[in-house]
């Protein structure tokens, strides 16, 4: 295995808790039966996300809530 190959993105996995992201396109099915089509996405949640890994892995419906006040 190369290290480019070591290196990439595990496309299944939250970026943020690293748990399954539970995404449709991944798994092979159509976009708009994904879970986020359905449910908000906060932008903090977003912004959370490293930089480096923007726009190669989804977050997961538990890290795409928003963060709740105390």
């Amino acid at each position: 295995m190369s290290t480019a190959e070591n290196d990439a993105p595990e496309t299944s996995r939250c970026p943020l808790c690293g748990q399954a992201n539970q995404c449709a396109i991944v798994a092979g099915l159509a976009p708009e039966s994904c879970w986020c089509m359905k449910e908000p996405v906060s932008r903090e949640a977003l912004a959370r996300v490293p930089e480096q890994e923007r726009g190669k892995a989804c977050i997961c419906p538990h890290c795409a809530r928003p963060v709740e006040a105390s």
